[in-house]
């Protein structure tokens, strides 16, 4: 303890108040943490807000849903038995103004008396929004805007003219309610029936919420219901996860955002060893001063460590802060693009991890230059010979891998897919590995090319290689620098392309949906009569739940696998006696035009893969109560792109054309003509809803350009982490660059020539990098689309490329900036220090 307490006076004393030559670890150690810190908070307040308000976000402890049916009697009866039962339906329609001159979608709901169990359904003025009679109606902000109505105007939907009576401030369970393709609008049970919307297939949804006795556990009532009606086709879900599919975005994401983080803080890591390992070399005459007055090497290496963990703790608490109260700035800023405004609280588990990575860290990247300088003779240290700094001990080699392997460890066990973050962790070294690799080949191929005569080439060639170069530092620091130039603009470029150039030339102009199968020759007429080019295709639409496949039951899944989607409720059907458009066949055949054997079906072969279904496997599907099993005829590629009608299950006609039903159709025509059909059609059709793809592409780019930003975001800080490394790795070779400097200007060296020299050395490493770059970059950004998004890999390549010239310009600037203080240094003074 002697020792110890020895240690700590000497690096107390030692340490500069300014934090001189530890400034670098301090800002790359501050950006990591709070980067990791922040996302972490983020991510936690928004799961627990969706956990704390899961009864108000569901409306109910448990919900049961069902497509285009209501439930039994005997269904309602056991429901009823169970607890407080409050049912709502919910549809997509046209709200249209009494004197037609205007329409829009909307998604229209019915609400019973005792709706919400939780919750507050509130107004704009403040008050409780109270019982609707049949008659009235309460809209959204956005209906307002779009239809110019206001309290005691008059809106129609169907049959029915509604009063408005209240405009809506809260809608408790809006998020369980998904995505909307219109603003909102709130009427009576009753009022919704009234409209004669409600018919044998139409699109609609019937949910029952369940207030339950404290006594009794939504899970398990859940399972025993779905037991007791396994072929109802109910979609159930409790308060514990009452909007799934926000909870796995949010997590998903956070999880690749924490990621991304991580990888900030392994870049910043390269720079604390660089900032340490500079502030080491500037400690020289101190170490030896120290060594010569009886020091060994273990006071030495207790004196900087000490020194570095309390700077290092300083930063790390410093980024914990930031990171801890980020999440209020993010709300205020950016509250309205987040699922759910979280209650601002601290999370000590994201805390207490990141502070653990920053740690680990700076234990990883700062043993390696203490060993080295520990290790040193004293009279190496003052003669300043870099050449007797020698590599690490195999103590030191251990501590290392040890941390490292405790990332790994902290990294996979946090996290809700292992496999995703040891594949992440994975590249990311990877790529280090592969950076380091090339500064090491850089350095020695450049010792072995043939001297130029030009003095200046000579001379930047060989500060790649002479004793001290910082050849393998400046590589990566470079690199990783342009990697992440490259990966963002390929990223940022896809995702915006992936509206922009998805959406096909000859895209339908409408969706229809709800058209009445009786009526669908009397409606091809009306728009062909608008229109005589116009494009018509129609085809049914039903919706059932997946109960079977293969020989398994859905219900008997522990969890559904990765990557089959179509088991998450209920999914819409068809049935066609051709192969139809946009479709390709992958396996098995198709059915004759007449065909009118046993039930099949025909499966989109990715989902196929997903399910481990093959051609000749059974499929089993539950449609408004009824059980159908059908045996797998053909898989098909579908090209998703083509903004048609697309349905991973298509039945022949013989199974499902006798099933009540309606037809969809999409309409394409001239886009003028786009207003005089949307104002006419609705009231024509009153049970239709319109869809314009333009407005779906809308909502799905805003989307996509939050997730964007969001990434960019948390990437800017690697690059931020990528410069402080670069600025590190200039500082670390200083001293001998003044050294060189100052031997080049006695010899008649000018500034200008001096400089030139490092910009063509800076300049080469920048061409080598960028090529190297673009690949890494594009391979990541890859990834990334293609892997963790599933989106098409669809980047624009001259953004990319120009943006990794910005980036190779821009690190060059740095670089030459750096070298700035070399040439001002004065001959007479360096020597004297020298």
């Amino acid at each position: 303890m002697t020792d110890f307490s020895k240690a700590w006076t000497i690096a107390r004393r030692d340490l500069s108040g300014r934090f001189v030559g530890l400034r670098l670890l301090i800002v790359c150690l501050f950006l990591g943490v709070a980067t990791l810190a922040a996302i972490g908070s983020l991510t936690s307040a928004i799961t627990d807000e969706l956990a704390n308000r899961g009864q108000i976000i569901l409306g109910g402890d448990l919900e049961v849903a069902v497509s285009q049916r209501e439930v039994t009697p005997q269904e309602r009866e056991s429901l009823n038995a169970a607890g407080e039962l409050s049912e709502t339906l919910r549809m997509q329609a046209m709200a249209r103004l009494p004197d037609g001159s205007d329409t829009q979608l909307v998604e229209l709901k019915g609400i019973d008396a005792r709706y919400p169990l939780y919750g507050d359904f509130t107004l704009q003025d403040g008050a409780t929004a109270p019982p609707l009679d049949a008659d009235q109606i309460y809209i959204t902000p956005a209906l307002v805007n779009r239809l110019s109505l206001n309290i005691g105007d008059t809106i129609e939907f169907g049959e029915t003219a509604f009063t408005i009576t209240g405009i809506i401030e809260d809608e408790p369970d809006r998020l369980s309610e998904g995505l909307s393709l219109g603003p909102v609008a709130i009427t009576s049970l009753e009022g919704l029936r009234s409209t004669g919307l409600i018919q044998p297939g139409s699109m609609f949804q019937s949910k029952y919420r369940l207030k339950l006795p404290a006594a009794i556990d939504p899970s398990e009532l859940g399972k025993q219901l779905e037991a007791q009606y396994k072929n109802a086709a109910w979609e159930v879900k409790t308060r514990d996860n009452g909007a799934p599919s926000t909870r796995r975005f949010i997590e998903r994401m956070g999880q690749f955002l924490t990621l991304v983080g991580l990888a900030s803080l392994v870049i910043a890591g390269i720079g604390v060893g660089n900032g340490v390992a500079s502030y080491l070399r500037g400690k020289q005459s101190a170490i030896a001063t120290l060594k010569i007055l009886g020091a060994d090497s273990a006071m030495i290496f207790r004196i900087y460590m000490f020194q570095i963990l309390a700077v290092a703790l300083i930063a790390i608490t410093a980024g914990l802060i930031v990171g801890a109260f980020a999440p209020l700035i993010i709300i205020a800023v950016a509250g309205d693009a987040l699922p759910i405004k979280p209650e601002f609280a601290l999370y000590p588990l994201p805390l207490v991890v990141s502070a653990a990575y920053g740690l680990l860290i700076t234990v990883i990247f700062a043993l390696p230059p203490l060993s080295r300088a520990k290790l040193v003779p004293a009279a190496g240290l003052f003669r300043g010979d870099i050449r007797s700094w020698k590599e690490m001990d195999r103590p030191t080699w251990l501590a290392v891998i040890l941390a490292i392997a405790a990332i790994v460890a902290i990294a996979i066990g946090s996290s809700r897919e292992p496999l995703f973050s040891l594949a992440f962790i994975g590249a990311a070294l990877g790529i280090l590995t592969l950076l380091s690799l090339l500064g090491a080949g850089i350095g020695w191929l450049a010792s072995k090319l043939p001297r130029p005569k030009q003095p200046l080439l000579r001379l930047a060639l060989t500060n790649l290689h002479r004793p001290g170069a910082q050849t393998g530092q400046l590589v990566v620091a470079l690199g990783l620098g342009l990697t992440l130039f490259a990966t963002l603009a390929a990223i940022q470029t896809s995702l915006t392309n992936e509206i922009r150039l998805s959406v096909p030339r000859e895209a339908p102009n409408f969706f229809v949906l709800d058209i009445p199968v009786e009526r669908a020759n009397e409606f091809t007429e009306r728009v062909n009569a608008a229109d005589p080019d116009a494009n018509i295709n129609i085809v049914p639409t039903l919706r059932g739940t997946i109960t079977e496949y293969g020989g398994q039951r859905v219900s008997e899944l522990d969890e559904i696998p990765e990557g089959a989607w179509v088991l998450r409720g209920d999914r819409g059907l068809t049935y066609s006696a051709n192969l139809p458009e946009g479709s390709e066949i992958a396996a098995g055949t198709w059915w004759p035009e007449n065909y009118d054997g046993p039930p099949l079906v025909s499966v989109d072969a990715e989902q196929a893969a997903a399910l481990g279904l093959d051609v000749g496997d059974s499929l089993s599907i539950s449609l408004l109560g009824v059980e159908i099993q059908a045996k797998v005829a053909s898989l098909r590629t579908i090209n998703w792109r083509n903004f048609g009608f697309n349905y991973v299950l298509v039945f022949p006609p013989n199974v499902l054309a006798s099933t009540p039903h309606n037809v969809a159709a999409t309409i394409q025509l001239d886009e003028a003509k786009e207003d005089g059909l949307l104002g006419s059609l609705p009231s024509e059709f009153p049970s239709i809803s319109m869809v314009k793809v333009k407005e779906i592409a809308s909502q799905i780019g805003d989307i996509l350009d939050q997730m964007a930003t969001a990434i960019a975001s948390a990437a800017s800080i690697a690059i931020f982490s990528g410069i402080a490394v670069l600025i590190g790795a200039i500082a670390a070779s200083r001293q001998s660059r003044i050294y060189d400097s100052v031997i080049l200007k006695l010899l008649g060296a000018t500034r200008a020539q001096i400089l030139s020299a490092q910009a063509i050395e800076y300049a080469v490493l920048a061409l080598i990098l960028s090529a190297v770059a673009l690949g890494l970059g594009l391979l990541a950004g890859w990834f990334v689309i293609t892997q963790i998004f599933e989106f098409t890999w669809q980047p624009d390549w001259m953004t990319v490329m120009v943006t990794l010239a910005i980036g190779a310009v821009l690190t060059l600037g740095i670089g030459l900036l750096g070298s700035v203080p070399v040439l001002s240094a004065k001959p007479a003074r360096a020597l004297r220090e020298l």
